[in-house]
C-alpha cells in the first residue's frame, strides 16, 4: 500500500501562494487557463492544480509557469537571478565538500 506523502505547514503555505501569484499574473495579463497551460507545454488540470497549490505538480513545471506568467521568483530586490547563483556559488565554496556525522563519543569527563 503507497503511503500518503506529509508536507510542513510551511511548504503547504508556500506553494499556495506560489499558485496564487501564478493565477493572479496570468489573469492580469488577460490569460485563460488554457492558454497558459498550451504555452507551458501542459494539460489545463495540471495548471489548475499549480494555481490551487496542490503539491503533485513538479517544481520545474511550478517555476516554468511561474516564469511564463511574468512572475519574478527570487528577484523581489531586483538583483538579477545569474548573479544570486554566483553569490550562493560563492558562499557554498567556503563549505566543506562533504558533510559526515561524527560517531565518535567524546570524552568530556575531566
Amino acid at each position: 500500500m503507497k503511503r500518503k506523502r506529509t508536507y510542513s505547514t510551511t511548504a503547504k503555505e508556500a506553494v499556495l501562494l506560489l499558485g496564487k501569484q501564478i493565477k493572479l499574473f496570468r489573469k492580469q495579463r488577460g490569460w485563460s487557463e488554457q492558454n497558459l497551460a498550451e504555452r507551458a507545454g501542459i494539460s489545463r488540470a495540471t495548471l489548475q492544480k499549480i494555481e490551487s497549490g496542490e503539491m503533485t505538480p513538479s517544481i520545474g513545471l511550478a517555476f516554468e509557469v511561474a516564469a511564463l506568467a511574468g512572475l519574478n521568483l527570487f528577484e523581489q530586490d531586483g538583483v538579477a537571478l545569474p548573479i544570486r547563483l554566483k553569490h550562493m556559488d560563492d558562499k557554498i565554496c567556503l563549505l566543506p565538500k562533504r558533510i559526515r556525522s561524527t560517531s565518535d563519543k567524546v570524552d568530556d569527563d575531566f
